[in-house]
Formats: C-alpha cells, structure tokens, sequence
C-alpha cells in the first residue's frame, strides 16, 4: 500500500514538472483604448477567444476616452501600445516628436459613427441637415473630419449650413443629445441601436459607408518600444490578425456572444448581435492588419479637408507594414 501511494506521489510530481517545464511564459503588455465600443470588436475577440493568451501574452486594457488623452497615456508611457484613430500619430508627428508613435496594426478601416436624427425620416435626405443643430465630435479628431467630408459631399457646408456644436467632450455627447441638445448627432453603435429602442433617435445613415476607406483605428506605439519589443509586437499583431480571421468566419450573433459578457454586459445581446452586423455589412472590420498606402494618403485628404492637416506625412515614415506582412504571410 505504501508503495502504491508513493507511485502516485511521484506521479503526480512528475506531471507538475513537466507542466512548469512546458508551460509559456507570459509578457504583459499595456493596451489603451480611445473608447468603449462594439467598432473594435476584433480586439475584444482576441482577448475573449484567447489568441492573445495563445501568444504568450497578458493584455492589461483600459479605456482612456479620447485620442488626446489615449496618445498622453502613450507617450507618456502610461500605456505599451494605444488604439487610437490614425490622425493622431501625424498631430504628435508635425510637433517634432523624437520618439514618434507608429502604427503596425490596423483595426478598423471605415468610419465607424451614424447619423442618428431625433425625429423619425421616412425618407431621409442629407438636405434635411441644412439650418438644423448638429452635435458633432472633437475637432480635429477621426470622426469630426470624417463626418465634416461626408457633409461636403452632399453639399453640406458644415461651416454655414448648420449650427455645428463640438464643444462636448467626447464622453458625454450621447448624454447631451439625450437630455435635448441637438437635431442631429453622430453616435457610435452600439450607442446608436440603444437611442433607436429607447425612442431618442433614429439612425438615417452610415458616415462609413460614404466615407470610403480609411485607416480609422489603428494599434500604435513609440518608435522605440518598437525596436525594443519586435518579437512582442509581432506576436500581438498575429492574435489580431487571428480575431479579424474569426471575426469573418463567424456570425455577428457568435461574436456577441463571446464579448457580451466581458466587454457589453449592460447591452441588451440583439442590440450587440444588431450592431457588430451592420459593421460587418459596410465592411468596417479590417480584414488583415497591414495599413496600406492608397488608405494613408485617403486619411490625409480627409484631414485636409478639414483644414487639420499640419503637414503631408509619408506612408514609410509612420507606418511599419513590416510585422502584418509578416504575421499575415506566415499564418
């Protein structure tokens, strides 16, 4: 009987060995993240499915709301690695930055807000904005300019048309529109879906569908962390590209399911189920992270047509293809 147990005390020692020897080292790694929303649902998937666990890597999120404190967190090395919209690398850039943030991985490549209207359009007419209060973003910022390009498409003057209102942080444009402020608002989902239940509002159109496509949010960080952690970048690049490979070959109703928990527990599952798909219908979800040149040069013609562009910025000189080419080749 002694022997029999002195068999299995060794046993069991011997598989804990073996289970130390074999087991993956983790490396953290500081994400932010400019906002909470159903547009970077690829993200959530690598965390929820565990592609970045897979890596080897332990991913610390946190929200930061807005891009101006999200690239603070980033230079300030609050944070390894930000999502943030594109433009914000090229604002950091034209102040002479020695240690510019550079994009490697891109997570969404359309506008991601609608146009939500307080009162129901049965046949909606861009027209319609003229004369009207438009709650807009953050000047200067991705969906600002986005919205501001789309506007003058249509024959919008955003300048003399409307009665434009950006003074709301970031954080609190949906309460404002909510509590009365403004005709018009341009809302992210699942915030949007949310104000279409609840009777506040109704969406009447899509900026990412007449935006075209833009590298609108995309993982950066410093030049240096770069040439530091190559083999960490590469790795969080991969289980990126793994959830964006997910993303596609599962249905809008499966990824609502696998964040809902973690990431939208207040969000009723069809409204999350309802907004991942109409991303995934205008094609708002990057398919593969590499940031191409034709999207770089499209955001800077966005921006200048804000009049928010300091200068043109070459695709070579703050975007690295390097790592999604390679994680994109080998998988």
């Amino acid at each position: 009987m002694k022997r029999f147990f002195f068999n299995i005390l060794s046993f069991t020692l011997m598989l804990f060995i073996l289970a130390s020897c074999s087991g993956v080292k983790t490396e953290k790694v500081r994400l932010a993240e400019v906002t909470r929303s159903v547009f970077y649902t690829p993200l959530y998937i690598a965390i929820s499915e565990g592609f970045f666990k897979e890596e080897g890597l332990d991913v610390e999120l946190k929200t930061t709301w807005g891009g101006d404190k999200t690239m603070t967190a980033l230079l300030s090395n609050g944070a390894d690695i930000a999502l943030v919209g594109s433009e914000t690398s090229i604002y950091v850039n034209a102040q002479g930055a020695s240690d510019p943030a550079i994009n490697f991985a891109q997570l969404t490549q359309t506008d991601g807000t609608f146009l939500v209207a307080r009162k129901k359009a049965d046949n909606f007419g861009w027209e319609e904005l003229k004369g009207k209060t438009f709650l807009g973003q953050r000047k200067g910022g991705m969906p600002q300019m986005a919205g501001e390009f789309v506007l003058k498409q249509k024959g919008i003057d955003p300048k003399n048309d409307i009665d434009l209102i950006q003074t709301i942080d970031f954080a609190n444009i949906a309460n404002s529109f909510a509590s009365g402020t403004g005709d018009y608002v341009q809302l992210f989902e699942p915030q949007a879906s949310i104000f279409e239940k609840e009777g506040i509002g109704r969406i009447v159109a899509s900026f990412g569908k007449e935006s075209g496509r833009i590298p609108y949010t995309t993982f950066m960080a410093k030049q240096s962390y770069l040439k530091k952690n190559e083999k960490t970048a590469e790795k969080f690049t991969r289980a990126i590209y793994k959830a964006q490979q997910w993303v596609e070959s599962h249905s809008s109703k499966e990824a609502a399911q696998s964040i809902q928990d973690q990431f939208f527990k207040d969000t009723e599952p069809s409204i999350l189920e309802s907004s991942i798909e109409r991303y995934k219908q205008q094609k708002s979800f990057a398919h593969d992270p590499i940031l191409d040149e034709e999207e770089w040069n499209q955001l800077q013609t966005i921006m200048d047509e804000a009049g928010e562009l300091p200068k043109r910025t070459s695709h070579h000189e703050l975007v690295n293809t390097k790592i999604a080419e390679k994680v994109t080749k080998n998988h």
